[in-house]
C-alpha cells in the first residue's frame, strides 16, 4: 500500500471583508451605488424577478406584470439597476431583455459573508421577531 497525502482542508476566512479590514474607496463606492439601487423596494423586486425567471433573463414585458406601476416608472428603476452594474440588458427587436450580472451579486455577498439562516430565519429577523420555538 502505497502511502497518499490528504490535501489540505480548504481554510474558511475568520470573518467577512467588511470586519476583516477597510475597504477600498473604488469598492465601497462600488457597492455603495448597488445597494442605493437596492434600498428601493421595486428595485428589489424587479431585481428578484430577473434573476428568478426562467432561464436567467427577462424580456421587460414580463417584469411589469403584477406591478402597480406605468411602464416609465419601471424603465427607471431598470436603468437605476443597469446604471449600478447590477443588471445587464440587450435589445431584441422591440423588447429589451435583462439579466442579472453575477460578479455584482458575489461582491454583495462577499462582502456582507454567507451564512446558513432559513428564509423564515430571515423574515423574522428582518420583522424584528424571534423565530417561532421549535418543540422538541
Amino acid at each position: 500500500m502505497s502511502k497518499q497525502t490528504q490535501p489540505a482542508a480548504k481554510a474558511e476566512p475568520c470573518c467577512t471583508p467588511l470586519v476583516r479590514e477597510p475597504l477600498t474607496e473604488d469598492w465601497a463606492g462600488d457597492l455603495a451605488r448597488m445597494f442605493k439601487a437596492l434600498g428601493d423596494p421595486v428595485r428589489l423586486q424587479l431585481l428578484s424577478r430577473v434573476a428568478s425567471h426562467a432561464g436567467g433573463e427577462a424580456c421587460v414585458c414580463d417584469l411589469s406584470v403584477g406591478l402597480d406601476l406605468s411602464q416609465p416608472t419601471i424603465s427607471h428603476h431598470l436603468k437605476v439597476l443597469r446604471e449600478s452594474g447590477l443588471l445587464e440588458c440587450e435589445r431584441r427587436g422591440t423588447w429589451v431583455y435583462y439579466w442579472v450580472v453575477p460578479s455584482a451579486l458575489a461582491q454583495l455577498s462577499a462582502v456582507l459573508g454567507s451564512t446558513d439562516v432559513s428564509t423564515t430565519q430571515l423574515r423574522t429577523t428582518q420583522l424584528g421577531t424571534a423565530a417561532p420555538a421549535v418543540p422538541a
